[in-house]
């Protein structure tokens, strides 16, 4: 019997999205965006102390290449030649710093994640060191001194980690942004990688001057970071190399960007004042400014949108930046198992459809923008007897739509023109109650597009725009109309009001609990001289709490 002819569907592209929570491949018809198939793999994130946040970046680079093989698969189920696969791009989460040895391919630590707090004191002490007057940081790199870039991230490891500070030393150490970690290895690894990084990337290290668009000499002399550790920095959209392995072997690597900037793009937000807001582990809400860098007085960041091109122009955004979104459902799921999958807190919250007065502030890496202070931590409150796991779920909900509104709020006060209605995507937008409570909170309209997987396309459009690829046009013209589901506010401007006022009373009280010395050694302060048995009674009340909150009689 003569074998099934494999479908030609023109060129397709295939992205990589590495994200916080999980990693994924997706494959896309160049000439019509469509998404063919994809496979998905959950990451593991470790918490070895309070307010660390760790991943293997080992599993990670696994992830990647079963995630490429396992669509590979499905893809020859639905009778596609694979080989119609022209490019990769690479999409992946931002700020998460790696460091490995260049001679082996061993990463030398595991990856300290974006959400991390062990580096609060490092932020304290060096922001003494900067001129009131002269806050050249903020100036050359449109971000505020946090725990959050990777600068601070790096310096830790090369504080407090031998292995890293050794391979400095011996010239074998190589730094990167999740990005360079996944081009490196599958370009080669120790057998000729490359080791580059984008400009959106390099614009989240705080070590990258934003508008010379190179490695600062005098950023890095501040953090003291030896400049010859840090990745070549190139375009988001041009060959970097070849993979040098699996499937797709000899198959180019041509984008490059940062999650949110890739989701920018992929929701074809090319023109000044365009704005979209993504939902996963945290919430990012990104305007495109144009060719001009525009500094927020509202707690905004300012950061490179894409470079399609090494020739050419530069585009940048401002951001307001929410730690937690997707993550404080996983909270729920994971830490007090009143849900078994994240799936489940759209049922919950569709139960009661309010949170009767209970507010969920989900500080759990402290407040991001607008606020940026580093001592909140996450509080529920406003509880009764009658407060159920129902209600605590929807406040979990609208947590992510409050936190949306005020960096929403800043970012309309930043650019003049108030937002007419907001473009969203991420995973949590599959969640319709989330969709219209963030109608209601916002009293804009919410508009979602039909295929969600914006972060990834954004990707694969950079990779397949790539010269020496041109497979996928970015003209105005050949983009691909996009069918979009609407949201309407449905309550009226004053209830809208008065949630979001208690709200920002309940962010006050959130506001002063972490101190530096338990965000920086994972001390456990006054707990640590408490005897045993508050540990059993407390243990004691938390579990019987926990029960009548998941309906356990």
């Amino acid at each position: 019997m003569a074998a099934t002819k494999k479908a030609v569907l023109g060129p397709l592209v295939g992205a990589v999205d590495q994200g916080t929570s999980s990693t994924r491949f997706l494959v896309f018809n160049s000439k019509t965006a469509e998404l063919l198939s994809h496979h998905q793999v959950e990451i593991k994130q470790e918490f070895p102390k309070e307010g660390w946040v760790e991943q293997d970046p080992k599993e990670i680079l696994l992830s990647v290449y079963e995630c490429i093989e396992k669509t590979c698969e499905k893809l020859g189920q639905l009778n596609i030649d694979i080989s119609s696969i022209k490019a990769i791009g690479v999409s992946n989460q931002r700020e998460t710093t790696v460091v490995w040895d260049k001679l082996t391919g061993e990463p030398l630590y595991n990856a300290v994640v974006w959400l991390d707090l062990r580096t609060q004191s490092t932020v304290e002490s060096l922001s003494k060191s900067i001129p009131v007057n002269n806050n050249f940081v903020k100036t050359k790199t449109g971000l505020p001194l946090s725990t959050y870039f990777s600068a601070v991230k790096l310096r830790w490891l090369l504080d407090n980690v031998r292995k890293v500070k050794k391979a400095v030393e011996e010239d074998r150490a190589l730094f990167g942004t999740i990005d360079s970690w996944l081009i490196w290895s599958l370009t080669g690894g120790a057998q000729g990688g490359v080791h580059c990084t984008d400009v959106t990337n390099a614009s989240r290290t705080m070590l990258f001057n934003i508008h010379s668009l190179e490695w600062d000499k005098e950023l890095c002399e501040f953090f003291e970071v030896p400049m010859k550790i840090l990745p070549n920095i190139r375009s988001s959209s041009e060959i970097y190399g070849l993979m040098k392995a699996g499937s797709l072997e000899g198959v180019p690597i041509s984008g490059c960007l940062g999650d949110q900037s890739a989701a920018l793009v992929g929701q074809l937000c090319f023109q000044d004042g365009q704005a979209k807001n993504t939902y996963g582990t945290g919430c990012f809400l990104l305007c495109n400014t144009g060719h001009k860098c525009v500094f927020s007085e509202h707690g905004l960041l300012t950061t490179v949108a894409y470079k399609l091109g090494r020739d050419k122009p530069v585009y940048y955004a401002l951001e307001g930046s929410v730690a937690i979104a997707g993550a404080a459902v996983r909270w729920l799921r994971d830490n007090l198992g009143i849900i078994k999958t994240s799936e489940e807190i759209e049922k919950l919250a569709k139960e009661v459809g309010t949170s009767y007065g209970c507010y969920f502030v989900p500080a759990f890496s402290g407040l991001y923008a607008p606020y940026w202070e580093p001592s909140a931590r996450g509080i529920i409150c406003g509880l009764t007897q009658f407060t159920n796991k129902c209600h605590i779920a929807f406040a979990a909900l609208e947590a992510v739509c409050f936190q949306t509104r005020e960096i929403l709020d800043a970012m309309n006060r930043d650019c003049g023109i108030p937002l007419s209605h907001l473009q969203v995507d991420g995973g949590m937008t599959n969640n319709k109650i989330l969709m219209q409570l963030q109608a209601d909170i916002l009293y804009i309209p919410v508009v979602k597009p039909s295929m969600p997987e914006t972060t990834a396309l954004g990707a694969a459009m950079a990779a397949g725009a790539a010269e020496g690829v041109g497979v996928w046009s970015l003209e105005p013209e050949d983009l691909s109309a996009v069918t979009m589901e609407r949201f309407e506010p449905q309550i009226n401007a004053k209830e809208s009001e008065i949630r979001y006022s208690t709200w920002k009373k309940a962010v006050m009280k959130s506001m002063g609990w972490a101190t530096t010395k338990s965000s920086e050694s994972g001390d456990t302060g006054i707990f640590s001289s408490l005897p045993l048995g508050f540990f059993v009674v407390s243990s004691m009340v938390m579990l019987i709490g926990a029960r009548y909150l998941s309906g356990v009689p």
